[in-house]
């Protein structure tokens, strides 16, 4: 892997921000693994993020939030390929994000994005398509001591990036409620999930979960196959799976969740997301862990 010092060290002091503008984490480290299937190949991805949010005002109606994100992914393919794949064994993705969430009425607040990104294999320095720009505009309402005893949080919004090929914004969606007193649910874009604390201190629990993962990276070094030229590398994956949380305060916990795909498709592509080379697209285990600390 080839991370220097300077990302290291940015990595362990900042590590931050919004992943998407939905998430309510202050602070997150997380690995993830995917042996992929009927394969030799493999991907893990190192993940830290933290988000620093600074009150403007005593009753904090308005608030900044400041963030920074890392991620590297390791990419290792020993499968036979039309390509050198040291031209591809990582990606890397810098984010650098600015927030502004402000009380508009009763339990509702308005949150304000915009990000800048680095998501590359940066063989060289960036430039260019090494440098994507996002926007997103939500929606909050959250209820956290209602009259009958079931709190919930309703976020939506939308969520527009400069990625090569899509020229749409995506929806924001994530309705969370406690509907039993060891039960709670999140219906939602990117995870769908159903959790039931195994305690009366909530300290320990377990969940069902459906997500969408996935990771885009600029290829610095254009690879042509059959006369094709694929511009960027991604990853998209549907997952299905169980996960095991233990809370150590209310607002830190570890996680882990283990999971098997339902779609997967690992692949090159040109700038107007046509693919060019299928790397992997058999099911697969997937497995993710971490710590996090949330709002």
């Amino acid at each position: 892997m080839h991370i220097n010092y300077l990302r290291v060290f940015l990595v362990c002091i900042f590590s931050v921000a919004f992943a998407n503008a939905q998430t309510t984490d202050i602070a997150r480290v997380e690995y993830m693994h995917i042996p992929f299937a009927k394969s030799k190949n493999s991907l893990s991805r190192y993940r830290a993020l933290l988000q620093i949010p600074v009150p403007l005002d005593k009753e904090r109606n308005h608030i900044l939030v400041l963030g920074l994100e890392y991620r590297f992914i390791d990419i290792t393919i020993k499968d036979s390929v039309p390509f050198d794949p040291l031209q591809v064994n990582s990606v890397e993705r810098m984010e650098l994000a600015l927030g502004y969430v402000f009380k508009i009425a009763g339990n509702w607040r308005l949150g304000i994005r915009t990000a800048a990104r680095i998501s590359s294999t940066l063989n060289q320095s960036a430039h260019g398509d090494d440098y994507i720009y996002n926007a997103a505009v939500y929606a909050i309402n959250n209820v956290s001591n209602p009259k009958d005893g079931k709190p919930y949080r309703l976020i939506f919004g939308l969520n527009y990036s400069t990625t090569p090929g899509r020229n749409y914004p995506l929806p924001l969606i994530d309705y969370s409620k406690r509907f039993r007193p060891n039960w709670d649910f999140t219906l939602g874009v990117p995870k769908t999930s159903v959790r039931h604390y195994l305690n009366e201190s909530h300290k320990d629990a377990f969940q069902a979960f459906a997500t969408l993962d996935n990771f885009f990276g600029n290829l610095q070094r254009p690879i042509t196959i059959d006369g094709k030229t694929a511009e960027n590398i991604s990853m998209t994956i549907v997952l299905g799976g169980l996960g095991y949380e233990h809370f150590f305060t209310k607002k830190l916990r570890f996680f882990a969740y283990a999971a098997h795909s339902v779609s997967n498709d690992f692949r090159l592509r040109n700038n107007d997301r046509d693919d060019i080379y299928t790397i992997n697209d058999d099911n697969s285990f997937y497995f993710r862990g971490g710590m996090k600390f949330k709002f």
